[in-house]
């Protein structure tokens, strides 16, 4: 039979657990500022390389499908070698992707932008499995918590990320952003650095492959069908509206930098909340969170609709960051509780798969729809993928007690 190694994680220490969620936080500021980057510029860029204005946000939509492809390989390379080499190896596809961009701006290549991001995309499937490595050693009662620390990371990468396109997209004139995609290299190397201070459990025991509950069984359940269908529903709208919104800014006539600042409260409602989502969680319980984040999701879009002034474009950005908040941290420890140590790679990697592919498709729309119908069209797609996810919550909470 074959046999593959296998983190043992069978004991918790919330101890370990807290020091390594303010290692990852700070290696998420660094980042997620990377990330920030690609969103920030990606749709700009695209409007200067892409031959048809639809194609505007394919970079980004490139980012999705990295994020999507990369989902599984970070899953098996974490359990072969360990969650820490997993997460170095995205890492140094962070790096790759500022340069490629870098040359894509330099050269005026669309392919070799697409490259990039998509490589960005790749490091993104990485560090996004850092709030899964915060609760690797935690109990049940800190997890949430854990995540959270994890997430509010990102806080600072919206503040470093911005501020990056800001100073440095001039740096190299005439060629716009080129500066601001090496900086974003140098942030990728810098979160490379911080994770070198990770201690995890490094694969020691050889175990039979597969053991544990099948995957068909694990995915069945109501509890992971309900965490799966939130995590989806929050990050699909909240990515399709964040791609279009640079864009979007700038064909209502606001600057480029309106724009970018329209992205950093975005990722600052993303992400501040998470010094208390896990305390939020503990008080009121993961499913009365998730339902607050979907309201949230919703007034954004709402919003979104009611114009098209600055005002609008921000305050629908920093709602539906913080609508994603609660949504995603309650989903994400939702689905930490419905496998066990041995299942728990494979059940976190086919979580993210579902949820990054997804976002894909809602990526790549997002430019058909605002090149054709309008940023109206994009808030209003929100309301039916919210409600169908709120329907899903609701069952799933009559099916509570079902075993997992």
């Amino acid at each position: 039979m074959a046999v593959i190694a296998e983190p043992s994680t069978d004991i918790t220490d919330d101890r370990l657990a807290a020091r390594n969620a303010l290692v990852l936080a700070a290696a998420q500021a660094l980042a997620g500022g990377n990330t920030t980057v690609i969103v920030a510029t990606g749709g700009i860029a695209g409007v200067m390389l892409a031959p048809d204005p639809t194609l505007a946000t394919l970079p980004i939509t490139l980012m999705a499908v990295g994020m999507w492809i990369g989902t599984l390989p970070v899953g098996m390379l974490a359990k072969a070698y360990g969650r820490r080499s997993a997460l170095q190896i995205g890492s140094a596809c962070g790096a790759l992707s500022g340069i490629i961009s870098c040359a894509a701006m330099l050269r005026g290549s669309f392919a070799l932008l697409l490259l990039g991001t998509f490589c960005g995309g790749l490091y993104a499937a990485a560090h996004q499995s850092y709030r899964f490595a915060a609760a690797d050693t935690a109990s049940m009662q800190f997890r949430a918590k854990a995540v959270a620390w994890v997430l509010a990371g990102g806080m600072f990468a919206a503040v470093i990320g911005p501020q990056i396109v800001i100073l440095t997209k001039d740096i190299w004139s005439p060629y716009l952003f080129a500066g601001t995609f090496l900086a974003q290299s140098a942030c990728a190397v810098l979160a490379g650095a911080v994770l070198s201070l990770l201690k995890l459990p490094q694969p020691a025991v050889a175990r039979p492959l597969g053991e544990g509950r099948p995957l068909a069984e694990i995915i069945g359940k109501p509890r992971f069908i309900v965490a799966v269908a939130c995590g989806v529903a929050s990050y699909v709208v909240m990515n399709m509206m964040m791609t279009a919104a640079p864009v979007a800014m700038v064909m209502c006539h606001h600057s480029v930098d309106d724009a970018v600042l329209g992205i950093q409260w975005h990722v600052i409602g993303m992400y501040a909340p998470s010094f208390f989502t896990g305390t939020l969680i503990a008080r009121f319980g993961l499913r009365a969170v998730v339902a607050a984040g979907l309201a949230l999701i919703t007034a954004a879009a709402a919003i979104g609709v009611l114009g098209i002034a600055l005002w609008n474009f921000w305050v629908a950005l920093a709602l539906l960051g913080i609508g994603w908040n609660f949504a995603f941290v309650g989903a994400t420890t939702l689905v930490t509780e419905c496998h066990g140590p041995r299942e728990r790679n494979k059940v976190q990697a086919f979580n993210d798969f579902l949820i990054f592919g997804s976002m894909a498709v809602g990526s790549f729309s997002s430019g058909a729809l605002l090149a054709h119908f309008g940023w109206t069209a994009v808030n209003e797609v929100v309301f039916p993928v919210v409600v169908m996810a709120a329907l899903l919550l609701g069952w799933g909470t009559l099916a509570r007690r079902a075993p997992v």
